[in-house]
């Protein structure tokens, strides 16, 4: 029985991709969401609350970047150069995030500095991961297996409006944790900021969504036209559906209904990226498997991991478990 590698390995880094971003995009929202919060007590709560799983959700984005560059070594020789500005910006506001995430709980007098920081991190964080997403829509110029375009080249209005895309997104996400994992002033106040961020993230997927197929033929075409056209109807009604349950479970006071219904949107929008994609790696003309290592490698690397992706989630799974259910004012980080 003959495997196609480049698909399966393909299909696992959307996997780890897709993981990092639904369950570290809601601890990014806390961190977006924090001078929003009333006082330390809520920034207390509202960080406690994914205290025990933060740095565990990061683990998706080292297996994505890593799985990356080990089996589809020219996807990632052409899209670090494209994009070396907005994963550096990445990459700095995670580390100012971390730090910040220890360091505030270690000093009274500059607690308003760490929070600043906690704050600036996640926003830059986010930000430069949907440019980082609109530049890779849009396109990278590639000529004789490596990037040809400009220094400047990530950096256009579509991918700017991706960036706002993912902040005000990931602060959705935020919102609807917090509400799912506290009580009381928190509760409440975390269900009214998930309003506004509800309405600006549905209209955002749609500005998204309207610009996508303009930006290349080869989107236009395959988003109404062959069988792919029927996802073009599905994909924005199941949206659609997502934002009802969002804003239903808003007004009748449900805790968990809206943090799902917002995992719902993302997952749907990152489906509907995958179908626009597909069998692009790097659009608009790098194909999976042009990009792929050798047979060899790619056999290499997969049974180191059938070990590893299934240990992560046991642990990840593990960790959600035994840290479910409404967090303690009293207890936390420390």
């Amino acid at each position: 029985m003959a495997f196609d590698l480049a698909f399966i390995w393909a299909g696992l880094i959307a996997f780890a991709v897709l993981a990092y971003v639904v369950l570290d995009g809601f601890d990014l929202g806390v961190g977006i969401l924090f001078p929003a919060l009333k006082d330390s007590r809520e920034k207390d709560l509202a960080m406690n609350s994914v205290a025990p799983v933060w740095d565990g959700n990061e683990t998706w984005l080292v297996l994505g970047g890593g799985g990356l560059f080990a089996v589809f070594p020219l996807a990632y020789a052409v899209v670090m150069p494209a994009l070396y500005a907005p994963i550096i910006a990445m990459l700095i506001g995670l580390i100012f995030r971390g730090v910040a995430f220890e360091y505030r709980w270690r000093t009274h007098r500059a607690q308003h500095f760490w929070d600043k920081a906690f704050f600036g991190g996640s926003v830059l964080a986010a930000f430069a991961q949907g440019v980082a997403l609109g530049a890779l829509v849009q396109g990278i110029e590639v000529e004789n297996r490596a990037y040809a375009g400009g220094n400047w080249d990530w950096l256009t209005p579509f991918s700017i409006l991706t960036g706002v895309a993912v902040v005000v997104g990931y602060a959705l996400l935020g919102a609807t944790w917090l509400m799912m994992k506290t009580e009381g002033a928190v509760n409440d106040h975390a269900r009214r900021l998930a309003w506004p961020t509800g309405i600006a993230t549905l209209g955002l997927i749609g500005a998204v969504s309207a610009i996508t197929p303009f930006l290349d033929n080869e989107y236009l075409s395959r988003w109404f036209s062959g069988w792919t056209m029927a996802f073009t109807g599905i994909v924005p009604l199941l949206i659609a559906g997502c934002g009802w349950l969002l804003f239903t479970g808003l007004k009748s006071g449900h805790d968990t209904r809206p943090f799902l219904a917002a995992l719902g949107m993302f997952v749907l929008s990152f489906a509907g990226i995958g179908i626009s994609f597909y069998p692009n790696i790097v659009p608009p003309s790098l194909t999976i498997w042009e990009a792929a290592a050798p047979d060899s490698s790619l056999w290499f690397v997969l049974v180191g991991a059938a070990v590893l992706i299934p240990m992560i989630l046991a642990y990840t799974a593990y960790a959600y478990w035994v840290f479910r259910g409404k967090i303690d004012p009293d207890e936390g980080y420390h």
